[in-house]
């Protein structure tokens, strides 16, 4: 290959890496508002949230679900890049994980067994799992949009991954709604209604992010 070959290769790789950064970060800032308006112009945000934003249960629904997000937006972004190692990024995702279970474990050693069942199954359950994946609808289509602008290596991992991470968004923002705060309810409800959106992510994937 020609020196002056290679540096016009390098140079348009180099563009494609820049504008696949940029059409993720305002694909994702346009799903992630969208979904946000949606909540505030339907349920909008718990009516005692300044007060309970306090309390540890929320504090910690909010932190997970904003972990979750962030963990899973990250290797979603990286799985974007072809050639890029996504292993310090998947294992960012057990960090979420870890912190849940931990959750888990306190609510269970402080709360009394006979209250652990409605702990768990909560008051608006249906609300969670309605709401979670069709919050995560408008995030799911801009990060499979912008995707679409890199080269995931495997379509149907890079959809689940994009699942994933709307999913997370879409837990995140419910969160602000939401009056169920126990670990054990985000860790039953919000599981579900996440990997619902992450099945959905897998099955576009496989349609619309092959080469």
């Amino acid at each position: 290959m020609k020196t002056d070959d290679l540096i016009n290769m390098l140079a348009k790789d180099a563009r494609v890496r820049l504008r696949f950064g940029r059409v993720f970060l305002i694909a994702l800032v346009i799903g992630v508002v969208i979904s946000a308006a949606l909540l505030l112009s339907t349920i909008g945000i718990r009516k005692n949230m300044a007060e309970m934003i306090e309390t540890p249960r929320v504090l910690f629904k909010l932190g997970i679900t904003l972990l979750l997000a962030l963990t899973a937006t990250r290797l979603a972004f990286r799985i974007g890049k072809p050639g890029v190692s996504l292993r310090s990024a998947a294992l960012t995702l057990t960090l979420p994980l870890a912190v849940l279970i931990a959750g888990i474990v306190t609510e269970l050693l402080v709360v009394p067994q006979a209250d652990w069942a409605s702990r768990m199954e909560g008051q608006f359950s249906a609300f969670c799992l309605f709401f979670v994946p069709t919050l995560s609808i408008a995030p799911l289509a801009a990060i499979l949009y912008s995707i679409r602008e890199g080269a995931p290596e495997n379509p149907g991992t890079a959809g689940a991954v994009a699942g994933l991470a709307a999913g997370g968004i879409a837990a995140a923002i419910y969160a602000w709604h939401c009056p169920d705060d126990s670990p054990l309810f985000l860790a039953t409800w919000y599981s579900i209604g996440i990997l619902a959106a992450t099945g959905a992510g897998f099955l576009l994937g496989r349609k619309i992010l092959r080469w």
